[in-house]
């Protein structure tokens, strides 16, 4: 691994821990871990064969990024204080994350370094995925799945908090007048 996969692959697995002290809902919430996701796709998804089963491979992993993005973004904990939306990543949530991020990076580990290669080369063949473009497409777009999902659900729960707070008083109708 190149010093700079090192250091995207850290940053993506240290994105949760900066949400475990509670903060404010705002623009910088959503635009570190995409500018994270975007440069990480923009360096190293070239393609998304469709050879074989490349696709079903993709897809799947794209699916166990979107269930841990909605399960992490369910479990973190969305509040309003003072008309402002704060968010904290719980226990859960921060494993989720961890998990999914660590776990492409725990799988590049041990391709590169732990003699993997051979593995998921006979995997590979015996499920008909094309080649390893096929898996860093698959693990890639897991992330930004992950790191998509997660924010859209935060989003989501942060608009409908929002939606409970009673309107401010110069809003409000008079009744009877």
């Amino acid at each position: 691994m190149t010093t700079t996969e090192w250091i995207t692959d850290i940053a993506l697995v240290l994105v949760v821990f900066r949400q475990l002290r509670e903060d404010r809902l705002d623009l910088k919430t959503f635009l570190i871990p995409l500018v994270i996701v975007g440069f990480v796709a923009d360096s190293y998804l070239d393609s998304v064969p469709t050879g074989g089963n490349d696709l079903v491979l993709v897809g799947a992993l794209m699916g166990v990024g979107a269930a841990l993005g909605i399960a992490g973004g369910a479990y973190t904990r969305v509040r309003t204080v003072g008309g402002h939306v704060l968010i904290k990543a719980g226990a859960v949530s921060a494993v989720l994350w961890v998990l999914g991020m660590g776990a492409r990076m725990c799988f590049q580990m041990w391709v590169e370094y732990g003699g993997g290669s051979d593995n998921v080369a006979r995997f590979s063949v015996a499920h008909h995925i094309t080649g390893d473009q096929a898996w860093v497409a698959a693990f890639i777009l897991m992330a930004v799945t992950e790191v998509v999902t997660r924010l859209t659900t935060i989003f989501i729960r942060g608009r409908m908090v929002t939606r409970e707070l009673p309107a401010p008083a110069s809003h409000r109708v008079a009744v009877g007048s």
